[in-house]
C-alpha cells in the first residue's frame, strides 16, 4: 500500500519535556503529553493549546472531475462544496457500516483529504480504484502535517491575528497560510473546525502545513500564545464532547446514526441526507425514516477508585449482560476518567453499568447530561401510522 502518513515532524525529538504516544496507539510517532498533560487540558478548555497531529494521513486529490466524483460515493454532499471550505464525510460498505471517516478542504481546484493514521493507505487504495475514466488523480502527501489549535483564545488575538482567521469565519471555512520567514511560500492553509470540549463551545482550528515550514509555524504559534500539547489533551476534549474517532468508538458493525455522525440542526454531520446516491445510502435512509439505529454513542463516567482500567473494545455489562462495548478511554481534567461506549438503545440512563471482565470490572454510569432521548416517532414512520389511521 502507498505511504500517506506524514512523517513525524522534529518537533516531538527537539522538545525536552515531550513524552511519546503509547505503544501501538492509533496516533504513532507524536507526543501524548508535554509533562503536564491536567495543565495542558485546562490550557485548552480557558486559552489556547497548540497539538501535533503529523499522524493524520494525507492526500491530494487535483483535477477537475474532483468534487463531482467524490459526491458520486461519499456520504457528503461534496459538489456543492465551495473553495477555502471543509467538510467532515464518510466511505460507507453496501450495508451502511461505516468504513472511513474524514475531512475535505477545497483549496484552489484541489481537494485536500485528511484522515487517521491507519487508515490512509487503504483509503487512498480504495480512492485510487474509483477514478475510472474521471480527471481526477488521488496521491498520498506525507510531506503535508497537521496542526491543531484548541481554545476559546484560538479565535481572537495574536493566534487569529497571525493566521489572517477572520472573527465571523464560520465552522467549515478554509484559508491560506500566512508567510513566513522562508525561501519557499507556504502550501497548506488553516480551517474552522467544529467546536470540542464539555458543551461543544471550545474552537478548535486545524493549520496544515507542509513540512518544512512545520517548525516555524509552531514556534510562531506558540509564542502567540497557545500552550504546547499532546494528543492526550484533543483526545479528553474530544471524548467529553462526545466526538466519536474511528476503530476506537467504532467497530465493523457502525452505522452512522449510532455515533451522530448525522448531525443536527446546528451542525452539519459527516452525512448529508438530501444528497443524491452513494455507497450505504439505503440503510441511512431507512434508518432515518423509519427505525432507529440499534445501539446509541453515550459518555460513561469510571470509578476511578477500581483496580481494573477499561480498555477499547472492553465489554459494557447490565446485570451480568453485554449491552455495549466501551471505546475510548481518557483521563479527563475536569470529569475525571471518562469514556465513549456504543450500548443498546434499551440501557436506561440511570443504569448500573460495569465495563471489563467478570472477575474485577469497573463501576461505570452514563451522563445524563450528555444523554440524548431519541424516542421520537421517526418521520417515516409516522407518515404510515398516519397513512393507517393511527
Amino acid at each position: 500500500m502507498p505511504d500517506t502518513a506524514a512523517t513525524p515532524s522534529p518537533i516531538l525529538l527537539a522538545h525536552p519535556d515531550a513524552v511519546p504516544t503509547p505503544e501501538d496507539d492509533l496516533s504513532p510517532g507524536v507526543a501524548w503529553h508535554y509533562g503536564d498533560p491536567l495543565g495542558e487540558q485546562r490550557a485548552a478548555a480557558t486559552s489556547a493549546a497548540i497539538v501535533d497531529r503529523s499522524d493524520r494521513a494525507v492526500i491530494e486529490i487535483p483535477g477537475d472531475d474532483r468534487l463531482t466524483w467524490l459526491h458520486s460515493f461519499v456520504s457528503q454532499d461534496v459538489a456543492s462544496l465551495g473553495d477555502r471550505m471543509s467538510a467532515e464525510s464518510l466511505s460507507l460498505d453496501g450495508n451502511g457500516r461505516v468504513e472511513d471517516h474524514f475531512v475535505l478542504t477545497d483549496v484552489d481546484g484541489t481537494t485536500w483529504l485528511d484522515t487517521t493514521h491507519d487508515r490512509g493507505a487503504p483509503l487512498l487504495e480504495y480512492l485510487q480504484r474509483m477514478v475510472f475514466r474521471a480527471d481526477v488523480a488521488p496521491g498520498p502527501r506525507p510531506d503535508m502535517h497537521v496542526l491543531t489549535l484548541i481554545g476559546p483564545a484560538v479565535r481572537t488575538g495574536a493566534i487569529a491575528e497571525l493566521l489572517h482567521i477572520p472573527a465571523d469565519a464560520p465552522v467549515g471555512k478554509a484559508g491560506d497560510l500566512p508567510e513566513m520567514h522562508h525561501e519557499e511560500e507556504p502550501l497548506g492553509f488553516w480551517r474552522i473546525m467544529p467546536p470540542t470540549g464539555e458543551d461543544r463551545s471550545i474552537p478548535v482550528v486545524d493549520v496544515v502545513v507542509p513540512d518544512y515550514q512545520v517548525l516555524q509555524f509552531w514556534k510562531e504559534l506558540t509564542e502567540a500564545g497557545a500552550r504546547p500539547a499532546g494528543a492526550w489533551t484533543s483526545e479528553a476534549m474530544r471524548v467529553a464532547a462526545m466526538r466519536p474517532r474511528l476503530r476506537l468508538d467504532t467497530d465493523d458493525r457502525t452505522i452512522p446514526q449510532e455515533v451522530d455522525w448525522i448531525g443536527g440542526a446546528d451542525e452539519q454531520g459527516a452525512v448529508h441526507l438530501d444528497k443524491g446516491c452513494y455507497r450505504g445510502q439505503e440503510t441511512v435512509a431507512r434508518v432515518q425514516n423509519l427505525g432507529r439505529p440499534p445501539r446509541r454513542l453515550v459518555l460513561l463516567h469510571l470509578d476511578g477508585s477500581a483496580s481494573y482500567r477499561p480498555v477499547v473494545g472492553d465489554p459494557v455489562s447490565l446485570d451480568g449482560r453485554t449491552v455495549g462495548r466501551v471505546g475510548t478511554v481518557v483521563d479527563h481534567f475536569d470529569l475525571g476518567p471518562i469514556a465513549l461506549a456504543l450500548v443498546k438503545r434499551s440501557v436506561p440512563v440511570d443504569a448500573n453499568l460495569q465495563v471489563g471482565g467478570q472477575d474485577d470490572p469497573c463501576a461505570a454510569r452514563i451522563d445524563p447530561d450528555r444523554y440524548t432521548d431519541d424516542d421520537a416517532v421517526p418521520p417515516g414512520r409516522a407518515a404510515v401510522d398516519r397513512l393507517r389511521g393511527r
